[in-house]
């Protein structure tokens, strides 16, 4: 075996993709650990705060990330104990939860954006001019593609649609409200994330 076999351009090529990945965690890793999350932690509060109205289902979180299925069960049950993620039940299908960003989460992720972007820039983003980025995002999601189509489940916001639409709920026509009906706290609307964002696309 000549040593030429050792130096195949796809050998390369991927190990370049796993030395790039490795070295920008450990220049994420020490943020996170300061404000006491892991990186798998980070990943999941991200991907809910760029998901419609802040939440995926289980499934779809574990479709999204490297995890399995116990395993974002796991973390999720994590962020849940220090308050940062919550729970809510599909009211069509009761095997069915989502998680969902809560007020702290939401708070959590602003508080370590700054110095996140900051490093992302400095080590990635920043590093190529604009004509080379957008041609690496555009590789990079073809081989994402390819590789995980699942990483992109749930950010339509059609099941998490659907599954809030309880059986049979439909608005009668002509219907008012009663005198004297108020909105209780639990239907009061939340902000309005309709429309997916770029991050898991």
């Amino acid at each position: 075996m000549t040593k030429e076999v050792f130096a195949d351009p796809r050998i390369t090529a991927m190990g370049l993709l796993n030395e790039v990945h490795a070295g920008l965690n450990e220049k994420f890793q020490p943020l996170l650990a300061a404000h006491k999350l892991s990186l798998a932690e980070f990943d999941v509060l991200i991907r809910l705060a760029r998901s419609p109205r802040y939440r995926l289902r289980m499934s779809d979180l574990a479709a999204q990330t490297i995890l399995s299925t116990s395993g974002v069960t796991r973390v999720v049950d994590r962020l849940e104990r220090d308050g940062l993620v919550t729970r809510e039940a599909c009211p069509s299908d009761r095997r069915g939860f989502f998680a969902v960003l809560t007020e702290a989460g939401q708070t959590r992720v602003e508080q370590i954006l700054p110095e996140h972007n900051a490093l992302i820039e400095t080590w990635f983003t920043g590093l190529l001019d604009p004509d080379r980025l957008a041609a690496l995002e555009d590789t990079l999601r073809t081989v994402r593609d390819a590789v995980r189509p699942s990483s992109t489940a749930g950010v339509t916001g059609e099941v998490e649609r659907v599954c809030l639409e309880r059986p049979g709920q439909t608005e009668r026509p002509g219907q008012t409200e009663r005198p004297g009906q108020t909105e209780r706290p639990d239907q009061v609307e939340r902000p309005d994330r309709s429309e997916p964002v770029a991050a898991n696309e």
